[in-house]
């Protein structure tokens, strides 16, 4: 059997269809026009973005009860469900780096950095930044790797 590719009109479709977290970003990401074309298909209502600047490539599974407002998400990002990203005052919003991948459940609350290529564990809660190359767990929010090496740390 051969690879078929779809017709990108046809693909469009198949998304804005099939995936309601593709859909909510996709109205995101045009403004008001997409205001026109929501009522043919409705946005995933438990999954809210409020983000202004957001990297290509983010990937948001099972957006069910998810938040999203941060001072910007950087590329190729993965946020799994009820993940809630948000600020602690009008002016403390997360910023989220580069590669970075926020599991099942997690909160990142206030003015904290995600660095690049980070893991922010299922049902953590994040409160303080996050180096670039950490994988964080727990509550609260603790370093166990680095660089790919096996560490125990407090967040600073």
């Amino acid at each position: 059997m051969k690879d078929q590719k779809l017709h990108p009109t046809r693909a469009f479709i198949q998304l804005m269809t099939i995936y309601p977290e593709y859909r909510n970003l996709f109205y995101h990401r045009v403004g008001w026009l997409g205001k026109i074309v929501s009522p043919l298909c409705r946005p995933m209502n438990t999954l809210f973005i409020s983000t202004d600047i957001i990297g290509p490539g983010l990937f948001i599974q099972h957006g069910f009860a998810t938040i999203i407002a941060a001072k910007s998400v950087g590329a190729n990002c993965w946020i799994n469900q009820q993940v809630t990203i948000g600020y602690s005052s009008a002016n403390d919003c997360p910023t989220i780096g580069d590669n970075v991948t926020i599991n099942a459940g997690a909160k990142v609350i206030g003015g904290v950095a995600i660095g690049n290529n980070s893991k922010v564990g299922a049902n953590a809660v994040v409160v303080k930044n996050v180096p670039a190359n950490s994988t964080v767990v727990g509550v609260p929010a603790r370093i166990v790797r680095r660089d790919g090496k096996r560490v125990d740390e407090p967040l600073s």
